[in-house]
């Protein structure tokens, strides 16, 4: 996931951003159970496929069908901040 997580920012960073994607939304996990709970989960920490497109409530990516945002959805935390709360304790 993070090889192709570093090649969606480097391919499709500045158009997810202009698009207003953000950081919770493309790579959540849950507060406290990270992956265990996928309802949280951001586009990228569901799917290790190569993104081909960016639009502005979904993510296609080339061996799945895609990921849409769902209005009222809630968000986990960015997975690096999963990580550095998990390290901590």
């Amino acid at each position: 996931m993070r090889t192709n997580a570093l090649a969606f920012l480097d391919a499709h960073g500045a158009d997810a951003h202009r698009r207003g994607w953000t950081a919770e939304q493309l790579f959540g996990v849950h507060p406290q159970h990270g992956f265990l709970r996928v309802e949280y989960a951001g586009a990228l920490m569901v799917n290790d496929s190569r993104v081909i497109a960016v639009e502005q409530d979904r993510i296609v990516f080339d061996c799945f069908s895609g990921y849409r945002t769902k209005p009222g959805q809630a968000w986990g935390v960015p997975v690096w901040e999963f990580a550095a709360k998990k390290t901590s304790l």
